[in-house]
């Protein structure tokens, strides 16, 4: 009898189971988005210390970054200038892939310097992605920096 029950209880579960189902992969929209996670650090020594921005980002399509070094994927402002500058992003997702993706980079950005004579200056900086098919992301922000001679 206790066999029986046993037997019963494990095929309601795998027809649970296996009738259920699972979507793993999030579908979001074909433009990048990005939120700022943290900032490593508050205040940099001048050609010392490199300020890492953590930044979470969601894509649609999957066509963040490309192979080609002299296509930009990720621009960056600092406030205390008047250009953003671009740099290369390396494939997220393998070219066609064409699927949902999400995760977390890193930017690192080494030796900050003070554009003026004085011992002090702060600035913000301002990032977004570029796709492939030329959607921007929306425009993230970090604290105010503080970078000392």
């Amino acid at each position: 009898m206790n066999i029986i029950v046993l037997f019963l209880a494990l095929s309601a579960l795998a027809l649970t189971t296996s009738c259920t189902k699972v979507d793993s992969s999030p579908t979001f929209p074909i433009e990048p988005s990005i939120r700022l996670i943290e900032v490593s650090q508050l205040e940099v020594v001048e050609f010392q210390d490199t300020l890492e921005i953590l930044v979470a980002y969601e894509d649609g399509d999957g066509d963040l970054g490309n192979l080609d070094p002299d296509i930009p994927g990720l621009v960056i402002k600092d406030a205390r200038l008047s250009q953003s500058d671009s740099f290369h992003l390396q494939p997220l997702a393998p070219y066609g892939a064409n699927v949902s993706i999400q995760g977390e980079l890193i930017v690192r950005l080494p030796q900050l310097f003070l554009l003026g004579n004085g011992s002090t200056e702060s600035t913000r900086f301002r990032l977004k992605l570029l796709d492939r098919a030329g959607h921007e992301s929306n425009e993230i922000e970090t604290p105010q920096i503080k970078i000392i001679r």
